[in-house]
Parts: C-alpha cells; sequence; structure tokens
C-alpha cells in the first residue's frame, strides 16, 4: 500500500488547498462564466501526454540498455573463465574486477552524483587486466572480449545519458504551473454548468477531482523518468541486472 501512495507528495497537498480555496471564493464573491475548456486541455492534457510517453521511452530504453550492459559483461567473464592457459587466481581476480564494476555502477545509476570517475577507473582496470595477462589469454579471446566491452561500454553511455539528462524541464514546468491555475479557470465554468441549486460539495468534488488527477499523472510522469532510484511503482529493479544476481 505504501508504494501506492507514492505519488501523494507536497505538490498533492497543494493541489487539493487550491481546489478547496478556488470553490469557496468564487462562491463567496459571485464569480460564474462560461468558457470553453479545449484551451485548458491543449495547455495541460497535450504537453502532461507527451511528458509522460517521453519517460516511457526513456524507462524502455533504460531496460534495453542494462539487459545489454549485463548480456556483455557476462560474455566477457564466460570468455576470461574458460581461457585454458589463465591461472585460476587470475580468473578469480578478473572474476572480483567485474563484480565490482557491475556493483558499483548500479550504485552510481541509483545515486544522485553524476560523477563517473569510479565507472570509468573499473573500465580502465579491467582493460589493464587484459593486457597484462596477454599470456594467459590468446589472441582470438582477447579480440572476442574486446568485441564484447564494446556492448558493455554502450550500455554504460547510453544509461549515464539517461541518468544524467531528464526530460525537457521547462516543459515540465510549464505543465505543472497549468495544473496548479487550472481551477482558477474551471471553477467558474463548472459552477454555471451545474448552477447554484445544486449542492455546493458537488463543486467542490469535481474541482478537487480533476486536479487529483493532473497532479497524480504529472508525479508518475516525474516518477518515470528517473526509473532508476526506486521511487515508483515502476522503477527498475537494478539487482537483477547485476552479474551475480
Amino acid at each position: 500500500m505504501t508504494r501506492y501512495l507514492s505519488i501523494l507528495n507536497h505538490r498533492t497537498l497543494v493541489t487539493m488547498v487550491i481546489s478547496m480555496s478556488v470553490p469557496f471564493i468564487s462562491y463567496q464573491f459571485g464569480v460564474i462564466y462560461n468558457i470553453d475548456l479545449t484551451l485548458i486541455s491543449i495547455a495541460i492534457i497535450f504537453p502532461l501526454v507527451f511528458a509522460i510517453r517521453g519517460a516511457f521511452k526513456r524507462r524502455e530504453k533504460a531496460l534495453e540498455f542494462l539487459a545489454r550492459f549485463r548480456s556483455g559483461l557476462k560474455t566477457v567473464q564466460y570468455l576470461i573463465l574458460n581461457a585454458a592457459k589463465l591461472e585460476d587466481s587470475k580468473k578469480a581476480e578478473a572474476d572480483q574486477l567485474m563484480i565490482k564494476i557491475s556493483t558499483d555502477f548500479m550504485a552510481h545509476l541509483s545515486g544522485d552524483d553524476h560523477d563517473t570517475t569510479k565507472v570509468d577507473e573499473n573500465m580502465e582496470n579491467l582493460f589493464q587486466f587484459i593486457h597484462q595477462n596477454s599470456e594467459g589469454i590468446s589472441g582470438g579471446t582477447r579480440q572476442k572480449i574486446f568485441r564484447f566491452m564494446k556492448d558493455v561500454h554502450e550500455g554504460q553511455e547510453n544509461l549515464i545519458a539517461i541518468h544524467t539528462h531528464r526530460t525537457p524541464i521547462s516543459l515540465k514546468a510549464y505543465c505543472l504551473i497549468f495544473i496548479y491555475i487550472f481551477p482558477l479557470v474551471y471553477t467558474p465554468t463548472i459552477i454555471n454548468k451545474i448552477g447554484y441549486d445544486n449542492p455546493e460539495w458537488l463543486t467542490y468534488f469535481i474541482i478537487a477531482l480533476s486536479e487529483f488527477i493532473l497532479i497524480s499523472l504529472y508525479n508518475i510522469q516525474d516518477q518515470m523518468e528517473y526509473p532508476f532510484d526506486e521511487d515508483g511503482l515502476d522503477d527498475i529493479n537494478l539487482n537483477i541486472f547485476k552479474i551475480n544476481r
């Protein structure tokens, strides 16, 4: 149940306060008019759907690159462990290097730090290991290892890009501002459609429900566009992409 409540935050509280305040003021001062709400739909729904679609594509791309990263690293592990001339102690050392690459990279994705120094150092250490043990790893095997290390690098770089860059901030800010001012435009029109003869609580309910839906969709998009921090129902479980899962 706690995870389902994760879409509720301070923005939800702000919108609920606005949803209760605007109808009260409208009834107190008799603010009522009738306008076409198509403009509001274009101003809020279109950019919100665009942002949600963008966040969903980011999540799907992240899953693709995580799978590529793990499969490439796992293949490199198999190739090194299968090198007949390589000593067992060296194989164990290589195994630990790749576990460290996997663990540190998943920790990097789940955090807020954008410094990739440790990630780059781990990959450099693996390269140096292969270079220093060229006698135990045949030339053909090394070529295959470097081929699959390309997949590891490609997966890493794309995931770092997703981790660092989000959907356009200006679009999200625009969306949020219009969600906040939505009751100011919507409430007098609802009062006009419902009429003063009907219960006031009906207006409050419609405005609050509309605002709750809009801000919940915004919060879902906000959580989905950063799918690594496990702060939402749709976040990616990074543990299953570790090499030693």
